[in-house]
């Protein structure tokens, strides 16, 4: 039993606020456990400048955690005048992931905009912005299918994240941030919605591990990831539903 009294398959439980902030044309609030990321997804009516003229549209991501959303405060990376390799890594990691889920030739060119702001952090806040920033980006293409911006309904994957962990022998899904800091070997896994993966990151800490160990942790990793896309349907789905479309 995990100090939360979860089994090792059990992700925390998560809460989605859609629509958290006004503006944006994609909101979500993503709770899972103690952290807490908020996800906006914003449409750009430009393309990368290496795509511009070839009629394609773009996904991209920020990612940042605010001063005070762990136990200690942090400077702005604004402030240091240097974002930090970090966070750097992070955000390609979100753009990289939630390119797998649209078919960019129907965007025209418009970049879409995934800005993902760490709340509160307790361990997996880049698996989080993933799931997270799935579903904003979604709602954000359903306001653009609305107004009558898109051809074809672009959305190919669903995609959710899960960080896994090895622990005493043990592989456990969806680590907060004591599981994190104990396990000997820490992976995040980015999943489609037919169990695909898109990303695997890993490592070992301290000594290696084994195949049948890795395959453990992708196995429970699927598991916490279609629990991820259970919350992800019960938001999208009616949504989808009320403009005549269905989940990919």
């Amino acid at each position: 039993m995990r100090p939360d009294g979860r089994q090792n398959h059990d992700i925390r439980p998560i809460i989605i606020e859609p629509d958290f902030i006004r503006y944006p044309e994609g909101s979500v609030l993503y709770r899972a456990g103690d952290t807490v990321v908020l996800c906006n997804a914003s449409v750009l009516d430009r393309t990368a400048p290496f795509l511009r003229g070839s009629g394609e549209g773009w996904v991209t991501a920020e990612y940042a955690m605010l001063p005070r959303a762990t136990d200690t405060r942090s400077d702005r990376e604004v402030t240091r005048g240097k974002q930090s390799g970090r966070s750097q890594e992070i955000q390609r990691l979100i753009g990289r992931s939630l390119r797998a889920a649209v078919n960019r030739g129907e965007l025209g060119e418009r970049t879409l905009a995934i800005d993902c702001d760490v709340l509160q952090a307790d361990g997996s806040t880049r698996t989080a912005s993933i799931s997270g920033g799935w579903i904003a980006l979604v709602l954000a293409l359903c306001r653009m299918n609305e107004q009558g911006l898109l051809g074809e309904w672009p959305i190919t994957n669903q995609i959710a994240a899960v960080a896994v962990g090895l622990i005493g022998g043990e592989a456990r899904a969806d680590l907060d941030y004591g599981e994190d800091f104990d396990c000997d070997v820490d992976l995040n896994l980015v999943f489609t919605g037919d169990g695909n993966l898109i990303e695997v990151q890993g490592t070992a800490e301290g000594r290696s591990f084994s195949r049948d160990q890795l395959s453990a942790l992708l196995d429970i990793g699927w598991q916490g990831a279609q629990q991820v896309m259970t919350k992800q349907r019960e938001v999208v789905a009616p949504r989808l539903e009320a403009i005549g479309l269905e989940m990919p």
